[in-house]
């Protein structure tokens, strides 16, 4: 007789050592092994060496099948917790923002500035194409109550939607899963003819989970998804090396998933090869997992609900290259799943968006990372979208909790019951119910199916302003107020920091004081201090500083007798 008994630790995370933060994750670790075995009311299994779950509906995709669309979900799960102050820029905040990382801020020069107000890196510059298309939204804020900075215990409040979930108490039911199970309740023996939902990933999250089983097709990973597509074949349950735990019923329940799961590896197969990639993609994970979901969409596999993960965002350290390499794979290939989706005229009808377990802190540590915070964007692409903006409100840096957390101006239950009602055409009813009661705030992402109004809420989608002329190509205009003059005062050539120049215009003659100071307030040195006649000005920042400064982001203030104003100058 085998002990399935485990003890588990049930305490939240208490913050930021790393002691804790790797005793989590060895709960963590625990945690998914047991669901992996089944014990933990998981439909997953091992065969072999492979970790599967049968694919089947949920309540959510009951509702989903039977609604009049053909809209297409995919979730993309960015594991490990997504700093959102290196993924959403906030221009009107970015003294505050660079203030608070010295070591890790993204540099003006770097920033693409999509509206006024806000930028993503260049390294995401991929989704300028789609943002020029009206194919983007990032919704600013996005947590709940009294988040959690655990792991753990924060993917399984995005997943199952019970904000008083605390390790292994709470709901232990997914948001779809429980709508699948409404609409599915014998789908062992009676599967839809196509996976209600499909999931590349290690772990069978509980997005899917129902009561008995987890109604996602989810796959250890791409590797094994492409061996399906490609051959039909799944495992062999018959010649598994099973011990003495793995009997009686437990196998046949195994046999009986294992056979659901053969029915829709060749039905996955089928679409496989129907379909096919009319763009090159990346030679990545993520990039193949988009590539093969675009084969199966352009396939008419027909399911309508897919979920792929991308990890490594646990940055407590070395973020800015981690970050980086990861929203650069990541805007790279979404950018490529959406031009191969146009090739038949589907990207109309598939909307995807990120999730993650939390955000990150406001505030650098000493790793040159960030640690486990709350609040950050969700990230929503597709044509379905009719217009690119940043929406709702972003959250004040200049207002952090007493640990340095953004919180959180966007319930994340508002989003799914959008995503839900509006995308996938489910009642509202239904909705909420499968939301654990929730009465969600509809949000204007673009879409609308029940034909709700929407609450107005704050949307960002104004182009940037061109800059304003330099002062070289102005008229001299003697009448120009002193302050007014300094207040135009620019750094040129913007595109070429390594020795940029101020220039500006004088109308008359006066002393100017011109300082640099560094993003901590510390004054580097002056840059100008003489008296001069009207006229246009001009000043060399390296060359009056010897060459002596070091790469990043400064501030100067121009004084001219009692008026005084700062900018910021990247240099490089």
């Amino acid at each position: 007789m085998c002990d399935n008994h485990h003890t588990h630790d049930t305490s939240p995370h208490k913050g930021l050592e790393h002691e804790g933060h790797d005793l989590e994750h060895k709960k963590w670790s625990r945690r998914s092994f047991v669901q992996a075995l089944g014990i933990a009311g998981s439909g997953s299994m091992f065969l072999g060496s492979h970790l599967i779950s049968a694919s089947s509906p949920s309540p959510l995709t009951a509702a989903v099948a039977a609604a009049e669309t053909d809209n297409i979900l995919i979730l993309i799960r960015l594991s490990g917790g997504n700093d959102g102050l290196s993924t959403v820029i906030p221009i009107q905040q970015y003294d505050t923002y660079a203030n608070a990382r010295p070591n890790i801020y993204i540099p003006e020069s770097k920033v693409l500035k999509l509206t006024d107000d806000f930028g993503v890196p260049t390294y995401m510059g991929a989704l300028e194409s789609l943002w020029g298309d009206g194919q983007f939204k990032a919704v600013h804020g996005v947590g709940y109550e009294n988040q959690s900075l655990s792991h753990f215990t924060g993917s399984d409040i995005f997943a199952n939607t019970d904000l008083t979930t605390t390790g292994f108490s709470g709901e232990n039911t997914g948001w779809m899963g429980r709508h699948f199970e409404e609409l599915y309740p014998d789908y062992l023996i009676n599967p839809p003819a196509a996976p209600a939902a499909i999931q590349i990933g290690n772990l069978a999250n509980m997005v899917f989970q129902g009561e008995e089983t987890n109604y996602a097709f989810v796959t250890n990973n791409v590797d094994q998804l492409e061996q399906i597509a490609e051959t039909g074949a799944f495992y062999d349950i018959e010649n598994a090396p099973f011990d003495d735990c793995m009997y009686g019923d437990q196998l046949r329940f195994l046999r009986g998933v294992a056979n659901t799961t053969y029915e829709y590896a060749g039905t996955i197969h089928d679409a496989y090869m129907r379909g096919q990639n009319q763009v090159e993609y990346q030679d990545n994970g993520f990039a193949r997992q988009l590539a093969l979901l675009a084969r199966l969409i352009k396939g008419n596999l027909g399911t309508k609900v897919y979920m792929i993960s991308l990890g490594g965002f646990d940055t407590h350290g070395n973020q800015p290259i981690v970050h980086e390499r990861l929203m650069s794979n990541l805007s790279v290939a979404i950018n490529n799943f959406y031009e191969d989706l146009a090739f038949t005229e589907q990207d109309d009808n598939v909307l995807s968006m990120t999730f993650s377990e939390f955000g990150r802190r406001i505030f650098e540590n000493g790793s040159n990372g960030t640690d486990h915070g709350k609040a950050a964007p969700t990230l929503f692409f597709g044509s379905g979208l009719s217009g690119s903006a940043f929406v709702g409100e972003h959250p004040s840096l200049d207002e952090p909790n007493n640990r340095g957390n953004l919180e959180y101006t966007m319930d994340f239950r508002n989003l799914y019951g959008t995503v839900l009602a509006e995308w996938l055409c489910v009642p509202r009813e239904s909705v909420e119910q499968h939301l654990l009661g929730h009465p969600y705030q509809a949000i204007d992402l673009g879409f609308n199916c029940s034909g709700e109004e929407f609450d107005d809420i704050a949307m960002d989608n104004d182009p940037p302003t061109l800059p304003e002329t330099p002062p070289s190509q102005d008229p001299l205009d003697p009448n120009v107020d002193i302050l007014d003059t300094i207040e135009h005062a620019a750094v040129y050539p913007p595109e070429s920091p390594r020795n940029p120049k101020i220039e500006w215009i004088m109308p008359i003659a006066a002393h100017v004081d011109i300082e640099l100071f560094n993003i901590l307030g510390q004054r580097v040195g002056t840059l100008f201090n003489e008296m001069v006649m009207e006229g246009r000005m001009e000043v060399y920042i390296r060359e009056r500083l010897r060459d002596s400064l070091s790469t990043g982001k400064y501030i100067y203030r121009i004084s001219v007798g009692d008026k005084k104003m700062s900018k910021s100058v990247m240099i490089s």
